[in-house]
């Protein structure tokens, strides 16, 4: 497959206007640039082996990394964040110029909570079972089974006031019961 590419690069790189080629078939990045914004030429051997690697197809390219990598001794090449609309500091990423004074966010108090049954004394099972259908749109059954498969979720997203008064209230008849 090497040698089907390495054919097909002369037909890339005189027929296709450089803004359509392959970036490995386009002229040099450097040939774009000003020598005014690059102080420092690079030497004649370092502009040769650029020369040589922007003449290379991607697949010898990726031989070269994988050779370069075996060579110098990386493992694994650096990952690149990459910044998306929405993204910010939050992401860990510096946010808009006056945004470097900002202190972290702190963590929001949690406002709902799950309540879950993790226990209860047996004798009190009646009264439980009759608690749970207060606060909750269970039948008689429904509720029984939920108290008998304890620890179980009782109630998804409470509110905190709410959950309190429940946890308190299933306390008071013989039932442990935990916020999470």
């Amino acid at each position: 497959m090497r040698r089907s590419l390495s054919l097909l690069r002369p037909a890339f790189s005189s027929t296709w206007p450089p803004s359509l080629r392959p970036p490995c078939l386009r002229p040099a990045a450097s040939a774009h640039l000003s020598t005014a914004s690059a102080p420092h030429q690079p030497t004649e051997r370092v502009s040769a082996i650029v020369d040589e690697i922007s003449r290379l197809s991607l697949l010898e390219v990726a031989d070269l990394t994988e050779a370069l990598r075996t060579r110098l001794g990386v493992e694994q090449m650096p990952v690149m964040a990459i910044m998306t609309p929405g993204m910010g500091a939050a992401a860990g990423f510096p946010g808009p110029a006056g945004a470097a004074g900002v202190a972290p966010e702190e963590k929001e108090e949690k406002t709902a909570f799950d309540l879950k049954l993790e226990s209860f004394d047996a004798a009190a099972k009646i009264k439980i079972i009759k608690e749970v259908r207060t606060f909750t749109d269970l039948g008689l059954k429904e509720a029984k089974e939920l108290v008998e498969k304890a620890p179980a979720v009782l109630k998804k997203g409470v509110p905190k006031e709410d959950a309190e008064k429940i946890v308190e209230k299933m306390k008071e008849i013989g039932a442990k019961v935990v916020l999470e």
